[in-house]
């Protein structure tokens, strides 16, 4: 059986988040999806809208998702891969060369990482910026 993870935010879960869960899983069998803790996130992006339990249990609503973890570390390491018995990691390709070496190194180097097509035209950041524009009266 292979066990496949993916690791994200997961904010304002959308379409986008759907069709990576989706690619992830049929690379396997099993998708385990690693969920960021608020402070992890803040350290890195914006503060999640969604609380980490909102972010869950919407991710585990998922059709694709067999397993969610979460408090997941930013950084995927050899501790945590074995830890949950993953192999293969995944992540959109939206990601820089540089990220991916600084998040991602330890699976790159074991040879079980994989990327897959980031779906364009919708992001979370796409919807807050739709939420402030509906949100601004007409001139």
């Amino acid at each position: 059986m292979t066990r496949v993870y993916v690791d994200m935010v997961a904010d304002l879960f959308h379409y986008g988040h759907v069709e990576l869960l989706r690619q992830a899983r049929a690379l396997g069998d099993y998708l385990l999806v690693g969920i960021h803790a608020d402070e992890v996130v803040l350290a890195h992006k914006r503060k999640p809208i969604l609380t980490i339990e909102e972010r869950v249990a919407c991710v585990a609503g998922c059709r694709y998702v067999d397993e969610v973890l979460p408090n997941a570390p930013w950084i995927t390491d050899r501790d945590w891969i074995e830890k949950h018995g993953i192999n293969l990691v995944v992540h959109g390709n939206d990601y820089s060369l540089e990220d991916l070496d600084n998040t991602h190194s330890v699976p790159i180097g074991m040879g079980i990482f994989r990327s897959v097509n980031y779906t364009s035209g919708i992001s979370t950041t796409e919807i807050i910026r739709r939420c402030k524009e509906s949100a601004t009266p007409p001139v």
